[in-house]
């Protein structure tokens, strides 16, 4: 049965609305946006609520995907484009599912590597001493009284005196630190903050803008611009670049599993595990389910076979998998 006219009219002037959205989106992210153009968008988002949604929508939308896809559509709007052999005055509107799939496949078409933000080389790693791949875990250092182990996507420098390692410089990444016996102080440098321990073990890890400190032997001090921090075992804090947090309580069980090859999540956000499960993974997973980004996760995963994890996670909060690709896989 057709619908009434007047819901004709609403679908129609919902789509207009999606396709002028995509239209500005593209414009003000090229670089090539004019004073004038600023001006003609602000009248067009103030128009009504329902541009302001239009455009928040497909924003969201837009985010999702990763920088190189993003960057390549930039370059080359038609990447995106459907139906392009059928003749029509404006380009179609993509929905979510379909403008993923076109992004991330041109992507690939073109050579370009599909990764998550955040996970690229920046140039502060190109001076790196020693870093690992995704996945890989493995000890640096092997001494009489100290051992090193960088995790997954990890670079440091050395720290060097008198040809003795005293130290690292976090760059990227996380470090678990073992000491042995009393010893002359040990420090990571992560961002403004300094741990030092001479004795017992200790984890960094500097990921998204933010450091995490863990003290699972021993005691720990952090001196950072904004306060110290005196961590005793089982004892943690964070820190970004202007603010130090308070002292919270962990498990170590959970704290330290990538030790022992395993992730460990109890009662954690779905969006947050996958997350966690991003470090390890080449590519992407990318949850668009939003009623299920809250819901809560607990349980053990095999790092080496986190390919299994993640249809564990699909089947319990029955969410459909897509996988695309440059190692994109679209939960929805």
């Amino acid at each position: 049965m057709k619908p009434p006219a007047h819901m004709e009219s609403q679908v129609r002037h919902s789509d207009d609305l999606e396709a002028q959205a995509w239209r500005w989106l593209r414009l003000l992210t090229s670089g090539d946006a004019r004073e004038l153009d600023a001006q003609h968008f602000r009248r067009w988002i103030g128009a009504s609520p329902s541009h302001r949604a239009a455009y928040n929508d497909v924003k969201r939308r837009w985010d999702a995907i990763e920088a190189p896809a993003r960057e390549l559509l930039r370059l080359k709007p038609d990447a995106a484009t459907v139906n392009a052999t059928r003749p029509r005055a404006v380009t179609p509107p993509l929905r979510r599912r379909a403008f993923l799939g076109a992004a991330v496949s041109a992507a690939a078409v073109a050579g370009v590597a599909v990764a998550p933000t955040g996970f690229w080389r920046g140039p502060d790693e190109w001076g790196a001493d020693d870093r690992t791949a995704v996945g890989e875990q493995r000890t640096v250092v092997a001494s009489g009284d100290v051992d090193v182990t960088l995790n997954t996507r990890t670079s440091v420098r050395r720290e060097l005196v008198g040809g003795k390692m005293v130290g690292l410089d976090l760059i990227a990444g996380e470090a678990a630190v073992d000491l042995r016996g009393v010893r002359s102080a040990f420090t990571v440098l992560a961002g403004v903050g300094r741990s030092t321990a001479q004795a017992g073990s200790f984890e960094v890890r500097r990921w998204d803008g933010k450091v995490l400190v863990t003290c699972l032997e021993g005691a720990v001090r952090l001196e950072h611009p904004a306060g110290v921090r005196q961590l005793q075992a089982r004892q943690q804090t964070v820190y970004h670049a202007t603010s130090v947090s308070g002292i919270a309580g962990i498990d170590p069980d959970v704290a330290s599993a990538w030790r022992r090859g395993m992730l460990v999540f109890k009662q954690t956000r779905l969006a947050d595990a996958l997350e966690e499960i991003n470090r390890y993974r080449s590519g992407r997973v990318v949850l668009l389910k939003d009623a299920a980004r809250d819901k809560p996760v607990s349980g053990r995963f095999a790092i080496a076979s986190l390919d299994l994890a993640l249809w564990q996670l699909q089947e319990a909060f029955e969410l459909r998998a897509r996988s695309l690709p440059g190692g994109l896989l679209v939960l929805s």
